[in-house]
């Protein structure tokens, strides 16, 4: 099924009975990936009266309540909303769905205790190219980013120069396959959030970060239409299933 896109002065092809997947999605139990230290999500039928709701138990359907924090508990995507106190409801900043995508691999580099990703990198990975989106996986890039427990992990993050350069490329929407774009302990600095929102300037209400995805060693890097889809809660943060269609030659 290929589809024709015209985007600006560009007509795209992709191949929509191709999608790639790069949502972590929410399990019960301890082999959901996790991080910032609380428990594994729960996915439990309902009790009334003691009766479970299950359709195992001898119900008519099945009932499920599921608790979870999306920050945690696998891919999300965020808003501004994340780090001021002023509410922004991603459900309403997110409007559009459809952005031209660069796929990137990088290698973090050592910086004293860290594993960083820099500014140097990002522009050696792309370069001239003019993207709505980035979308950073990291290697070593193993299925274990799927089930990782990333409390106290130090994982790797990107620098400060680094958002700035990305924020100074028009780049709106940043995904990434850590817990966080920025370092696990930090003070609460949160400096590439603040920098990626501007959050000392004028606000980028309409910019995304989307965290935790898994992006494939079969997913080439290259050119992609991404579809951000979200689930609908008014938060600040909600799962969300990125979708990547390749643009076809």
């Amino acid at each position: 099924m290929i589809a024709t896109i015209q985007y600006n002065s560009r007509k795209l092809k992709i191949d929509l009975s191709n999608p790639l997947d790069i949502s972590i999605p929410i399990r019960d139990g301890k082999k959901n990936v996790n991080a910032w230290y609380i428990g594994p999500p729960k996915i439990e039928p309902e009790q009334f009266d003691g009766d479970i709701v299950s359709v195992s138990k001898g119900a008519s359907v099945n009932f499920n309540t599921i608790t979870f924090n999306p920050h945690s508990h696998g891919t999300h995507t965020e808003t501004v909303g994340h780090i001021v106190s002023e509410k922004y409801s991603i459900n309403k900043t997110l409007k559009q769905f459809f952005f031209l995508a660069e796929v990137i691999t990088v290698a973090p580099e050592n910086f004293e205790e860290d594993a960083v990703i820099s500014a140097k990198q990002l522009r050696f990975a792309i370069g001239n190219k003019q993207r709505e989106a980035i979308v950073i996986r990291t290697i070593p890039n193993q299925k274990d980013k799927k089930t990782m427990q990333y409390s106290n992990t130090n994982w790797p993050y990107l620098t400060q120069d680094a958002i700035a350069y990305l924020v100074k490329k028009g780049v709106k929407h940043l995904l990434f396959d850590q817990p966080s774009v920025d370092r696990e302990k930090d003070g609460g600095e949160l400096s590439s959030h603040h920098t990626f929102w501007n959050t000392n300037g004028n606000i980028r209400k309409d910019a995304t970060i989307t965290e935790f995805i898994y992006v494939s060693n079969k997913v080439d890097d290259g050119c992609y239409m991404l579809n951000l889809q979200i689930a609908p809660f008014e938060n600040d943060a909600t799962p969300s299933k990125p979708i990547l269609y390749k643009v076809l030659d």
